[in-house]
């Protein structure tokens, strides 16, 4: 591996980690707002849930319905010149002012809240079990995101990942719904 690539990889391991301090606030937040909201107005959650499921559903139908074009441009790619706190930062507040994340931390992580239980205890587990689950995909995505950019280039490949990832989408919300 050479010196240049390594450089990248560590700077890229510090944009991971904003990214996951990010999503454990969110996380954190969201059962915290949900478990509150629920003690005080259970009717709220549906509301929220029904919401959430919605909003993914429209994301989905618009994945389903994109043209395939790639933001990715040679512009766009990491340079040497960015500060790891930059990098940082950039993780954190991508993953913080993401509403997908929002909707998808409230929806998903409160029927994993039992009161018969201390919460800090349950909330400890859970933030574990989503920031493991969250770096070993970001770990994936960055080994594998040099290769399958070349495949990305394609625009029918990106509608087929489009189409796919609406899908799944579309899924958890008709689970959130129904569940």
């Amino acid at each position: 591996m050479s010196l240049g690539m390594s450089i990248g990889i560590r700077k890229t391991l510090w944009m991971m980690y904003g990214e996951l301090l990010g999503v454990a606030t969110v996380a954190i937040a969201a059962v915290l707002g949900v478990s509150a909201l629920l003690a005080t107005k259970p009717q709220l959650f549906i509301l929220f849930k029904l919401l959430g499921a919605l909003y993914l559903a429209y994301i989905g139908i618009n994945m389903w319905r994109s043209k395939g074009k790639l933001a990715i441009t040679a512009q766009s790619r990491l340079s040497n010149s960015v500060s790891k706190s930059a990098l940082f930062s950039q993780g954190y507040i991508t993953a913080i002012a993401n509403p997908k994340g929002w909707a998808f931390m409230v929806a998903l992580l409160p029927p994993f809240i039992n009161s018969n239980y201390p919460l800090p205890f349950q909330l400890f587990i859970l933030v574990v079990i989503i920031m493991v689950s969250e770096f070993i995909c970001m770990m994936i995505y960055a080994s594998g995101g040099k290769s399958i950019g070349k495949l990305l280039v394609k625009k029918d490949n990106v509608k087929l990942i489009n189409k796919i990832s609406g899908s799944l989408m579309i899924l958890i919300a008709v689970w959130l719904l129904y569940s």
